[in-house]
């Protein structure tokens, strides 16, 4: 079956599921647990992609810091009322090995899920972690010159950022991953970039793990550019990621990369070969609450938007039934999912859960579902499985004042699908907390005519009446957040 053009991932934490999967078998679950009952309903609900999250190799030093850093603590008991130290696992970024964790089931149960999922005609999607590695990693012992080396003045000056290691009966002072504008993360031991021998491993390391899955996302993918790197850590480093995505396609042609990438560096990582990039521009629009800016990104060119990963959520980000009230939630999916690009769900998302499980933590805390949320993803996911809409072309629409010193219309965003052998989804949302009025202009093939408009979101029809419709468009009135989301059939 070929791939749809507007593809769907559905991110699953890992290690919560098979938490939640034990607590039910009165046992330890492993991947070979997840329920093939489960994995139809995901290929149900149209997903191409599944993204299981922290599935490798962890050590025994990244946890113990986990356990026992003071800072990372509350934000743990503000998750987990009843927490215990079983819950924290460690980060399932602080890697010590590309094979699946023993306590999944390891590298066996990994291939048999996979093999389960194309089954299902759905693609398995991991972690590539660039920058950095846990801190008991086994290059420690072999390539201490694959690591960022650090001096007891830059311990004294910043115990932040570095660590004394013991090796091979020696200290050394190595420094923490991290990003140039915030502490490093004290699990981990940062990769150095400007060492061909390092970025020679890693593309091994990708290789490695592209015959284990059908693509990876690749955690802030910008900290190993050049620029980046060198301001970060004062030193050059070639490029990686040409070279490495490369080499891995010599191998595995099909195989995907995903960037999370911030920094508006979203270009830059497509120019060097990646698939999709996170659009986290559009979501902090979103989060802002006006419509124009959210209308002036999507004035982008298409083909630059079809390679953008559109989310309200993910496991880095605040959940979004957190951060939206019901009404804004919803007009911020419309637009969201309803754009161009790859969608992108996050577990929990359409049960409506508000607190964001930190990927140190292996259990989540029990939550009541929001069913008219949920209901309401249903029905978005039915329409993002029409052919228009995984297929056809998509058309940000213009939002026209309807005069009079009124306008309201810049809160407005209007888009078209259409295919040439299928009715025109038209979708329009006023995303504002006042009503609004405008005309939103069809294309020009679909002006002229009469039109019966069936809501994909609430099943309504109506005709569309010739007040409504004018050589101007069609006259919308809405109310705060009102969604319209309509089929039009002459």
């Amino acid at each position: 079956m070929r791939a749809p053009i507007y593809p769907s991932l559905y991110q699953i934490n890992t290690r919560v599921w098979l938490t939640e999967l034990s607590m039910a078998l009165g046992r330890p679950a492993t991947l070979d647990d997840i329920p093939n009952a489960e994995l139809d309903r995901l290929a149900e609900l149209g997903f191409q992609w599944i993204w299981f999250l922290s599935v490798w190799q962890t050590g025994q030093a990244a946890r113990q810091v986990s356990r026992t850093n003071v800072d990372w603590a509350g934000e743990f008991r503000r998750t987990l009322d009843d927490l215990c130290e079983a819950d924290i696992a460690g980060s399932g970024f602080a890697i010590t090995g590309y094979n699946a964790h023993q306590s999944l089931g390891g590298s066996a149960a990994l291939a048999r899920l996979r093999t389960r999922l194309h089954e299902r005609g759905m693609k398995l999607m991991l972690d590539f972690v660039p920058n950095h590695v846990g801190l008991d990693h086994p290059w420690i012992a072999d390539h201490l010159d694959f690591f960022i080396q650090g001096s007891e003045t830059d311990l004294a000056s910043a115990p932040q950022n570095y660590v004394r290691i013991t090796c091979n009966a020696s200290d050394m002072i190595l420094a923490h991953g991290r990003d140039p504008y915030f502490p490093g993360w004290p699990d981990t031991l940062q990769l150095n970039y400007a060492n061909p021998d390092t970025q020679s491993a890693m593309i091994e390391e990708l290789i490695q793990i592209a015959d284990q899955c059908d693509g990876v996302r690749c955690d802030m993918a910008m900290l190993v550019l050049p620029e980046v790197f060198e301001r970060t850590w004062g030193q050059r480093a070639s490029p990686f990621w040409p070279t490495a995505i490369h080499r891995v396609r010599a191998h595995a042609p099909e195989f995907l990369f995903l960037a999370e990438v911030y920094w508006d560096m979203e270009w830059t990582l497509l120019q060097q070969g990646f698939d999709y990039a996170y659009d986290k521009r559009l979501y902090d629009r979103l989060r802002e609450g006006h419509a124009r800016p959210v209308r002036e990104h999507l004035h982008a060119d298409i083909n630059y938007q079809n390679r953008l990963t559109r989310f309200l959520e993910n496991h880095d980000e605040a959940r979004a039934a957190a951060v939206f009230t019901p009404a804004v939630h919803q007009a911020a999916a419309v637009i969201t999912y309803l754009a161009p690009g790859l969608r992108f769900f996050h577990h929990g998302q359409f049960e409506g859960r508000q607190k964001r499980i930190s990927p140190h933590l292996v259990r989540a805390p029990i939550e009541p579902v929001d069913s008219e949320l949920q209901h309401f993803y249903d029905r978005l996911l039915k329409i993002l499985q029409q052919p228009m809409v995984r297929d056809g072309q998509w058309q940000l629409l213009e939002c026209a004042s309807v005069g009079d010193g009124n306008h309201s219309s810049d809160s407005l965003v209007a888009y078209a699908w259409e295919t040439s052998d299928a009715p025109t989804l038209l979708v329009a949302v006023n995303y504002a907390p006042t009503r609004s009025q405008g005309y939103v202009r069809l294309p020009p093939q679909l002006a002229g005519k009469k039109w019966l408009l069936q809501d994909q979101l609430h099943a309504v029809s109506s005709e569309l009446r010739s007040e409504e419709l004018t050589s101007q468009g069609i006259k919308l009135d809405m109310h705060p957040w009102q969604i319209f989301v309509c089929m039009m059939t002459c």
